[in-house]
C-alpha cells in the first residue's frame, strides 16, 4: 500500500515481479537433466548411448550459462533495492535468513562429518562385514597413504585463519567509515582464499589415493572437496563486496551484504579448523605418510 507521493506506508519490502525465479528454475532443470542423463547412459540403447555422450555437455553447459546470468542479474537487482529498500526491518528479516541458511550449511557438513566417524571409530564392526573387508579392521584403512597434516593442511589453515583476520579488519573500516582501509582488508581476503583454493588444487592433483578407493578416500574428498567449493562462492562473495566497497556502497550502518559474506567466511573458516584437526591430523592415525 502506497501513499500518493509513493512512498511506503510501512517499513517492509514489497518485491516487483521478477523473471529471475522462473528462469533460475530453467536453467536448473536444463542442468538436472543434462546432468541426470550423462551420469545414466545405460537407461538408452547402445546407439543412443554415444549420441547421449557426445551431447550431454551441450545440455549442461546452457543450464549452467542460464544459472550463473540470474545470479548475476537478480543480485545486481537486490543489490540496487538495497539501497533505498532495506530498511531496519528488512535488515533483520535478512539476518534472521541469513543465520538460518548458516545453520542448515552446518548440519550439511555433520552428515560428511557423522559418515568418517562412523566409519573412522568402527573400522571394524561385526554388523558390517563388507566395512571390515575393505578397512582391514583398522583406520585408516591397510594400504592408506595419507597426506601429511603439517604441511599444505598446517598451511591452509594458517591462511584461513589470516583471512578472518582480515575481513575482520575490513569490517570495522566500515563501520568507523574508512573505505581505504575496508578495500584493502577485502582485497587481503580474496587474494588469501584464492591461496588456500590453489594450494588444494595442488593438494588433490598430487594425492597419494583417489576418490573412489575406499570409504577413507571418499569420505575424505567428499568433506574437503565441498569445503573447498564453499571457499570457491565466499571468495566470490568477498570479491564481489570488494567491487561495492571501491564503489563505496557500504556505509557504517547499512552493510549487510558485507555482514553476510564475513559471517558465511567466518563460517567456513571454522569448518575447516574441524577438518584439519578430525580428518587430517587425528583421522590420519598411524599409517604412512606419502611423500612428494
Amino acid at each position: 500500500m502506497n501513499m500518493a507521493d509513493g512512498a511506503p506506508k510501512h517499513p517492509y519490502h514489497l518485491v516487483d515481479p521478477s523473471p529471475w525465479p522462473a528462469l533460475g528454475s530453467l536453467g536448473a532443470l536444463i542442468l538436472a537433466l543434462g546432468a541426470g542423463v550423462g551420469m545414466h547412459p545405460d537407461l538408452f540403447g547402445p546407439g543412443v548411448q554415444k549420441i547421449v555422450a557426445s551431447v550431454q555437455w551441450w545440455v549442461i553447459a546452457p543450464g549452467l550459462l542460464l544459472i550463473f546470468a540470474v545470479m548475476y542479474w537478480w543480485w545486481s537487482d537486490v543489490v540496487v533495492e538495497s539501497r533505498k529498500y532495506h530498511t531496519a526491518v528488512v535488515q533483520l528479516g535478512l539476518r534472521y535468513g541469513m543465520i538460518l541458511f548458516i545453520a542448515s550449511e552446518v548440519l550439511f557438513f555433520a552428515a560428511f562429518f557423522w559418515a568418517f566417524f562412523d566409519a573412522s571409530l568402527f573400522p571394524g564392526e561385526l554388523k558390517q562385514p563388507i566395512r571390515t573387508e575393505v578397512t582391514g579392521g583398522v583406520w585408516p584403512p591397510k594400504g592408506i597413504s595419507i597426506i601429511a597434516p603439517f604441511d599444505l593442511p598446517l598451511m591452509n589453515t594458517l591462511i584461513l585463519l589470516l583471512s578472518g583476520t582480515t575481513v575482520t579488519w575490513a569490517h570495522h573500516a566500515i563501520i568507523e567509515g574508512n573505505q581505504r582501509d575496508a578495500v584493502r582488508g577485502l582485497l587481503l581476503t580474496v587474494v588469501l582464499g584464492a591461496c588456500f583454493t590453489g594450494i588444494q588444487a595442488y593438494e588433490y592433483l598430487n594425492a597419494p589415493f583417489s576418490f573412489r578407493e575406499n570409504i577413507y578416500t571418499s569420505t575424505f574428498f567428499m568433506a574437503t572437496g565441498f569445503h573447498g567449493f564453499h571457499v570457491l562462492v565466499g571468495t566470490t562473495f568477498l570479491l564481489v563486496c570488494l567491487f561495492r566497497a571501491m564503489k563505496g556502497q557500504f556505509k557504517p550502518k547499512q552493510h549487510f551484504g558485507f555482514e553476510a559474506a564475513a559471517w558465511y567466511w567466518h563460517f567456513v573458516d571454522v569448518v575447516w579448523l574441524f577438518l584439519f584437526f578430525c580428518i587430517y591430523w587425528w583421522g590420519a592415525g598411524k599409517a604412512p605418510i606419502a611423500l612428494h
